[in-house]
């Protein structure tokens, strides 16, 4: 059994060397993707276009827009001189926000009135809307704790603050969305590939009409699979050290956790993903067919339902159930817990479970499915 499982390795890694474009594809393309989706896919809100409509000119209000264009969030693009620009900015897109200063500004603040300052932020963006008005709440609270601060010092008195807050992230210090991602961009690169190639180069046994020998041959289905299996879990593996470099080289993400622990959950994810490729492929006729719903099956469930950019927790109960049919799911669990918290197996065993679950389940099917089409 296991010279025969050899010979049918022997024999794809051969194939696999002759097809040069498909090796070319397979270690050049994940680090295309992990380069684009890195750099494209960022929830980041920096470089925030403002506008400021500064009815009094006064030296609080110079000073409160200093202070929001020496960060890096905020970028000032003009000052407006009448009320008619401020919808034609924002109508344009010229604009993320303006900032509205009243004309008592100086007036309220020396008489200790309570003053309000108008934020008109563009709201069809849902989510960079919340951010821009989180970064001007939180600009305006250290601005307001400053001007109290002055107002105490120049009466001689010192300022109280009862309760302090101070927060720590861990595991993403900076709050860089890159570092959520990258994980599950690997994930989403790794099962696409593995699953692709997998699936054509069974159905090219089909179309070169090849697979007839070896149906009359004493091979088992059980060891075509795992012979056919073999190279690509290699290549594979290859090629996810190849995804971690580059990700430690375009973003920093380096390896926290257990190397071993790692490759570990790298062995589980890829033996279910192409497991999935080897069950497609025995369904497939064409290299046509094989390639549309490998690429179907891999990326649109790792993309959506694998917690890669929406969280399942967020999801109806309904829907979180239908996660379960990528194994992107369990590997982007594996990977952040590795990559970036550090932790032991401790955290995602059950993960490496339903991993091979999810492996056994598909080879089985296939070699049901591979047994009945030999029958025929």
């Amino acid at each position: 059994m296991l010279n025969r499982i050899l010979a049918i390795a022997k024999k794809e890694k051969r194939q696999l060397r002759r097809d040069k474009r498909m090796l070319f594809i397979i270690f050049f393309f994940p680090v295309l993707l992990l380069a684009l989706f890195g750099y494209a896919v960022n929830f980041d809100v920096s470089h925030i276009q403002i506008a400021v409509y500064d009815n009094e000119r006064s030296e609080y209000s110079k000073e409160f827009v200093n202070g929001l264009i020496n960060s890096e969030y905020f970028e000032l693009v003009t000052y407006i001189e009448r009320d008619e620009e401020i919808k034609k900015l924002l109508d344009e897109k010229k604009v993320q926000a303006v900032i509205v200063f009243p004309s008592d500004m100086s007036r309220k603040l020396y008489s200790r009135e309570e003053l309000k300052i108008q934020f008109l932020i563009d709201g069809v963006d849902g989510n960079t809307a919340n951010v821009i008005q989180n970064y001007f709440s939180a600009a305006t609270y250290f601005y307001s704790a400053k001007l109290i601060r002055e107002f105490l010092s120049a009466k001689g008195q010192k300022g109280y603050v009862p309760l302090e807050l101070r927060t720590r992230f861990w595991f993403n210090p900076d709050l860089k969305s890159s570092r959520f991602l990258i994980p599950g961009l690997m994930g989403m690169i790794l099962i696409l590939t593995a699953v692709v190639s997998i699936s054509l180069s069974i159905v090219r046994e089909k179309e070169r009409g090849t697979i007839e020998q070896l149906n009359v041959s004493p091979l088992s289905s059980i060891e075509f699979i795992l012979g056919k299996t073999i190279p690509h879990t290699i290549i594979s593996l290859i090629n996810a050290a190849i995804v971690l470099f580059a990700a430690f080289v375009f973003f920093g993400v380096e390896i926290k956790g257990n190397v071993f622990l790692l490759l570990l959950g790298t062995l589980a994810f890829l033996f279910a993903s192409l497991s999935m490729g080897i069950f497609i492929s025995t369904v497939a006729d064409s290299q046509q067919v094989a390639f549309q719903v490998s690429a179907v099956a891999s990326l649109l469930p790792s993309l959506i339902l694998s917690g890669f950019i929406f969280p399942i927790e967020s999801m109806p109960t309904v829907i979180q159930w239908i996660t379960n049919i990528t194994p992107a799911k369990y590997f982007i669990v594996i990977l952040r817990s590795i990559l970036l918290k550090g932790v032991g197996i401790a955290a995602f065993w059950e993960q490496i479970v339903f991993l091979i679950i999810f492996g056994l389940f598909f080879v089985r099917i296939a070699a049901v499915v591979d047994k009945k089409s030999k029958s025929k």
